[in-house]
């Protein structure tokens, strides 16, 4: 009913605005490369603080225990998810009523300003307590602008993308937060390798933080020019009213629980935790397993166009029910591997998650656009997906040092991603296929 109603409310949408007369159209490339390069930057400033946590934590937080240290590291690593759904419904009004272009300039622009000042942010010793305040300020804006750059940049590339090669082209998204995670990864073991545990804790955890702006410089320069979809005109010459609207697409927005959850947590576990965890236990820089993590990563990279891909093929909702379930049976066998084994052992726990969720990662993009109706789709879906990454992905290294401090028992995170996995097959079982439907409506 409600739709119907939006429906005869919509101002009729003038076809002179639906694309520049005589303008080229954009390429399949460049749209996956606007996808690309933001997120590429959003999810190096990310990573490179979960990797840098332990070092934080003993800049920022001082006078607690090094469990403690860690634990309050992690509690604002979440914190920056948390933030999430304030991003998602400002920027993604942004989205929605501007356009996508603006959504996706401004949101770079945010990421690039806190993760530089987070590289120059005084310490404890230097400012005393405004220090932890700041840190916490400027991961708040860093999720803000998360909130809305991803899941905007979902949008764009799969309403850019001709039907059949949905999947494909919008796993560009997902594949620039892994390429960002790579450089993260490589980052912090450079780090540690180059300058040491000693003087990596001290100062050199800020090399990264700062080096980052050069990726906002050229996310900018290539995102100069995009052409807007001719959905986002639509949607913003409609301008419906949010809090409705919200209240309206309650249903996708309980599916996209049940797609997102279980890869976010799992991935969260795989490549920041028990990277993080291995570095506390053998008490040193850990940078073996900084560059073991490095590689999975790249098994990830390589998994989201295939999930992409795949999903354009035989169906995202029969692809996703498939590797949800692959990702349960494997978790605990991963997660001892990782925390017990020898290096290469650690590498096959990563590998044996990597090529599961890189699908899932790589094809949930096309698969979440599909399901939300276009008349607030940014907001709602960036919505959606940032209350889910704010309670199953971010939080992933805090609840798994919580379980494992509380139940002493260090594969009981395994049991928490068997459950989000549960809950996703319940949610997804009785969906219809994504693939089929037009995103004009």
């Amino acid at each position: 009913m409600y739709n119907n109603w939006m429906r005869s409310r919509a101002p009729a949408v003038r076809t002179d605005q639906i694309a520049v007369v005589g303008a080229p159209p954009q390429s399949a490339l460049r749209t996956a490369l606007a996808g690309l390069i933001g997120n590429v930057l959003e999810w190096f400033d990310f990573a490179v603080y979960g990797y840098f946590a332990t070092n934080i934590g003993g800049q920022f937080f001082p006078q607690s225990s090094p469990a403690a240290q860690q634990l309050l590291a992690f509690a604002v690593f979440a914190l920056g998810f948390c933030a999430r759904p304030i991003g998602s419904l400002v920027l993604g009004a942004v989205g929605d009523r501007v356009g996508r272009r603006a959504l996706l300039t401004l949101s770079i622009a945010l990421m690039g300003g806190a993760t530089l000042l987070i590289g120059l942010l005084p310490t404890y010793a230097q400012i005393g307590v405004a220090a932890p305040i700041l840190l916490v300020a400027l991961r708040v804006i860093q999720g803000i602008s998360v909130g809305g750059e991803f899941t905007g940049s979902m949008v764009y590339t799969t309403e850019q993308a001709a039907p059949r090669w949905r999947g494909l082209v919008s796993s560009s998204t997902a594949a620039g937060t892994t390429l960002g995670f790579i450089l993260g990864s490589a980052s912090a073991w450079a780090v540690n390798a180059w300058l040491g545990t000693e003087q990596t804790a001290a100062w050199g955890w800020r090399i990264p933080f700062v080096a980052s702006v050069s990726l906002c410089v050229l996310g900018w320069l290539l995102r100069r020019g995009l052409q807007e979809s001719s959905e986002g005109l639509k949607a913003a010459e409609v301008r419906v009213p949010l809090l409705r609207s919200l209240v309206a697409d309650w249903r996708p927005i309980l599916q996209t629980f049940g797609i997102v959850a279980t890869t976010n947590a799992a991935y969260y576990l795989t490549f920041t935790y028990a990277v993080e965890r291995r570095k506390h236990l053998t008490g040193e820089g850990g940078e073996v397993f900084l560059l073991a993590n490095t590689v999975s990563l790249f098994v990830v990279l390589a998994a989201k166009p295939l999930g992409g891909w795949l999903s354009d093929r035989i169906g995202r909702r029969r692809l996703m029910i498939m590797l949800t379930i692959v990702m349960m049976a494997s978790i605990y066998s991963a997660l001892d591997a990782m925390l017990y084994g020898a290096p290469p052992v650690f590498i096959g726990g990563q590998v044996l998650m990597a090529v599961p969720v890189g699908m899932a990662l790589g094809l949930q993009g096309a698969m979440l656009v599909e399901i939300f109706p276009l008349r607030s789709r940014v907001t709602s879906m960036s919505l959606a997906y940032s209350v889910t990454l704010a309670l199953a992905g971010g939080t992933a290294p805090l609840v798994a040092v919580w379980l494992t401090e509380t139940f002493k028992q260090p594969l009981a995170p395994a049991f928490y991603i068997m459950i989000y996995g549960a809950v996703g097959l319940l949610l997804m079982w009785r969906m219809a296929e994504t693939n089929v439907r037009r995103l004009d409506m």
